[in-house]
């Protein structure tokens, strides 16, 4: 067992210890509103946007892309968990502007090994074999991490499983400050439709 396997299992049981009521929390989130964000762990949801257990969903992916997999969680945290208005955030620094996807495909078929980021880019030094699949994914990877949260909050408001009726509010968190810092473009996209 792995030091890391130990120390959560461990937090897991003082967790479990001090866990009173939550067990009673309901199902539908309390402050009925969504957040699609990435899984950087430098974010933590709960603090930037004052969070309890039961307050709201957090969906997170790499980037917090609106791939179908999140629109499809977004859809199911409406319409049978009555959401009623959602966050896209994105953030400074995000390892997803580092790359793109013909990039990180091509590593990938080079190895499954993990890759390094140098001067010159990313650098796969792992002896394959690699796979060619990577080439039929999207990565969903960026270079201008203010118009990715309007391509966001643009795709999901117009996805037909979307009603109109739900506010979609683009976000940049800001890694060094804490700070959420709005992209009024994506967040005027995103407005309640009449």
């Amino acid at each position: 067992m792995s030091q890391v396997h130990s120390e959560v299992l461990s937090a897991n049981k003082a967790y479990a210890e001090s866990f009173g009521d939550k067990g009673k929390l309901p199902m539908p989130p309390g402050r009925r509103f969504a957040i699609l964000t990435c899984m950087d762990a430098r974010l933590d949801p709960a603090k930037f946007a004052g969070l309890a257990e039961g307050d709201a969903h957090v969906i997170r992916n790499a980037g917090g892309r609106a791939s179908d997999d999140a629109i499809r969680s977004l859809v199911i945290s409406y319409k049978l968990l009555g959401t009623k208005e959602w966050f896209v955030v994105h953030h400074v620094d995000c390892g997803m502007l580092t790359f793109t996807d013909d990039v990180i495909s091509k590593l990938l078929a080079n190895s499954l090994e993990q890759s390094t980021i140098g001067a010159n880019g990313w650098e796969d030094h792992g002896k394959g074999p690699g796979s060619d699949e990577g080439k039929f994914i999207k990565w969903l990877a960026f270079s201008d991490l203010a118009q990715s949260v309007v391509e966001d909050v643009t795709r999901i408001r117009n996805h037909p499983l979307v009603p109109g009726n739900i506010p979609v509010y683009g976000y940049i968190y800001d890694v060094t400050n804490g700070k959420l810092v709005e992209v009024p473009q994506a967040t005027k996209i995103g407005a309640v439709k009449a």
